[in-house]
């Protein structure tokens, strides 16, 4: 973690001494406490230097939770937010039966990555996330399940 003090709201105190009418401008720079305060700063995992935000929680621990979507129905997950989209495919693969290769999750109407991090991408908690069954996966499941009719059908008929 790296500290690094703000000057942006400090004033030097020859600036407050002087100017008369009283100091209202000059007390008011102190009750903002701006000028003994640090800013503490953190380094994502993209590489980004940022502001640490001041959270009650730890932010390794943050749950949210997401209403993933379906066609026809809808699922609330509570996930880490720091979780990958890949994750959350396996959570969802326990709920819908499909597998995690099998499922596309869109998210601001884009197709998501299984590497991407939740909170990187902006996933907040009481989110929606679409979930749709892949349509290539789909047609094999249905070309498989017609060759098999076909080959039972033709089964029956020799076997007769």
């Amino acid at each position: 973690m790296i500290k690094l003090r703000s000057k942006r709201f400090s004033r030097s105190s020859s600036k407050l001494s002087s100017g008369g009418g009283g100091g209202g401008h000059g007390g008011a720079a102190k009750a903002g406490g701006g000028a003994t305060g640090e800013i503490k700063w953190e380094l994502r995992p993209g590489g980004m230097l940022v502001q640490r935000r001041e959270c009650k929680e730890n932010s390794d621990e943050v749950v949210i939770t997401i209403r993933v979507s379906t066609v026809s129905k809808w699922h609330d997950i509570s996930i880490q937010a720091t979780s990958t989209f890949g994750e959350l495919k396996i959570l969802l693969s326990l709920l819908t039966n499909l597998e995690p290769k099998e499922q596309r999750i869109l998210f601001k109407g884009k197709e998501r990555e299984d590497h991407e991090y939740l909170h990187m991408v902006g996933v907040r908690d009481k989110d929606k996330v679409l979930m749709l069954e892949d349509p290539a996966i789909k047609e094999r499941k249905l070309l498989g399940l017609a060759r098999t009719r076909v080959i039972g059908s033709a089964y029956r008929t020799i076997s007769v």
